[in-house]
């Protein structure tokens, strides 16, 4: 993707849902436990990307122990009934999870819910590819009276 040489910030019509979800390899050699959590998210984003009505508006990950993945959704409600629908791929992966490993500590899993309000949000992107929220969404340059977060931050609570 190309550099965006100038100051971007995200620009996000209305309220939305960021979901953080990670998973932490805790016995490396128990392969059988853990491969199958890694190979399940791709799976879902994949699922998600070909269904712009699900409300999934994108994602960035970072690999490591833990790995991260921060989602961004049009709406807490569209997250949680993705979760619970028996024919996408959530459920049936999350069913899997809790049978096989939910218990005995091979595998950590977490997630954090943000609901944001309309506004109450700030970004920047500075010689960056389209990124994070502002790819999920959309980006715009920045004024230069809306040069620091605080400017920012203060401007869409007005």
């Amino acid at each position: 993707m190309p550099i965006i040489k100038q100051r971007m910030t995200a620009a996000v019509e209305g309220d939305f849902c960021v979901f953080v979800i990670g998973m932490r390899v805790n016995s490396w050699w128990r392969v059988h436990k853990w491969w199958p959590v890694v190979l399940a998210m791709p799976r879902m984003i994949k699922e998600l990307k070909a269904a712009p009505e699900s409300g999934f508006l994108g994602s960035e990950q970072a690999f490591g122990n833990p790995t991260i993945m921060i989602q961004y959704w049009r709406s807490f409600e569209q997250l949680d009934a993705y979760a619970k629908n028996p024919s996408q791929a959530h459920l049936p992966a999350w069913k899997a999870f809790n049978r096989a490993v939910a218990g005995n500590g091979s595998v950590g899993i977490w997630h954090e819910t943000y609901l944001v309000r309309a506004g109450e949000y700030e970004s920047i992107y500075n010689n960056m590819p389209p990124f994070g929220l502002g790819k999920a969404t959309k980006a715009v340059p920045i004024a230069a009276k809306y040069d620091s977060a605080r400017d920012r931050v203060e401007a869409r609570v007005e």
